[in-house]
Order: C-alpha cells, then sequence, then structure tokens
C-alpha cells in the first residue's frame, strides 16, 4: 500500500490566547492547495480513501485535494491524525483500511513527519522530515505494524506539487 502523508495548507494565525484547533486556511492557502492538488492528480494519485484530521484546516484540505478528482472518495476524519496523537497510535488507526491500495492522510506536523519515521524506521524520532505546509510524502508500506518496512517513494513541496498544476 502508498501512504500520502500530506500537511494542511496555509492557515490563519491563532489569535493570541485563542484556540489554535479552530484555525482555517486562509483564501491564498486554498487558492494554493488547489493548485497543487491538481500536481497531486497529476502524478497519477488514485487514493481510494482520504483520512483527514478533524481540525478545520486539515479537513478543508482534503476536501480540496478530493474536489481535484472527478471520482475522489468524500474524505474521512480520523481524530488520530490530530495534533499531539503519538504516531504509533495514528498508524494503529490506520488498520482497517489497509485493503486500500493507496491511502491519502492530511494532518499537522509534527505528526505527520514523526509518522513517517515510525514507517521507515520504526521509531518516530530516528528520521528528521519537515514537512512544510502543502507538502506530501509518498511511503510505499509493506505493513502497517513498526517497523513496517517502508520504502520512501518522494517527497515533493508545495511548491513543487503546485509546477505539476499548472
Amino acid at each position: 500500500m502508498t501512504v500520502y502523508l500530506l500537511r494542511h495548507g496555509i492557515a490563519e494565525d491563532a489569535p493570541p490566547g485563542g484556540d489554535d484547533r479552530a484555525r482555517r486556511l486562509t483564501p491564498r492557502g486554498r487558492a494554493r492547495m488547489a493548485v497543487a492538488a491538481r500536481g497531486i492528480r497529476a502524478l497519477g494519485i488514485e487514493c481510494g480513501v482520504i483520512l483527514t484530521s478533524p481540525l478545520p484546516r486539515a479537513a478543508e484540505t482534503a476536501a480540496i485535494v478530493a474536489a481535484a478528482y472527478e471520482r475522489a472518495p468524500s474524505p474521512r476524519e480520523l481524530p488520530a491524525l490530530a495534533p499531539g496523537v503519538p504516531p504509533a497510535e495514528t498508524l494503529a488507526a490506520l488498520r482497517p483500511w489497509s485493503r486500500h491500495e493507496q491511502v491519502m492522510l492530511v494532518g499537522h506536523e509534527p505528526g505527520l513527519s514523526r509518522l513517517a519515521s515510525l514507517l521507515l524506521t520504526g521509531a518516530p524520532d530516528r528520521l528528521a522530515i519537515d514537512l512544510k505546509k502543502g507538502g506530501c510524502v509518498a511511503v510505499e508500506v509493506e505493513k502497517l505494524v513498526p517497523p513496517a518496512g517502508a520504502t520512501l517513494r518522494w517527497a515533493l513541496t508545495a511548491r513543487q506539487l503546485r509546477r505539476l498544476g499548472r
């Protein structure tokens, strides 16, 4: 199975003392993510499932990606993609979707990077990955149990995805 780890697009700043969890994508973030989503489609990615963090900025990003396809599945919320969830718990929560050949996960940093490290090395802190907003990593996974016997297929920045989407 191929797991695509996509960080949410550019989001509003949290107000001082405000709720970080309520942040949404900015108009610029939505526009840029729409172009990046076309880039994801141009790569030939056909996800059987799109799973998203419950936070608005990730859910909006997942919806934008789904809209780039004619017959994409509706994004499904996966609470284990919320910030602060240990990567081993996120990995365990993915098992019901292991029958799909391609799964896209839309979430946050540092959770996605820690999950990639867990998949690739068996430890969440062994591999330093810095996934910027709108960036995506493709990991080929043999099994959803660490060490997962995974292979890094590619890592693309949001800018690279947008170039593919133009």
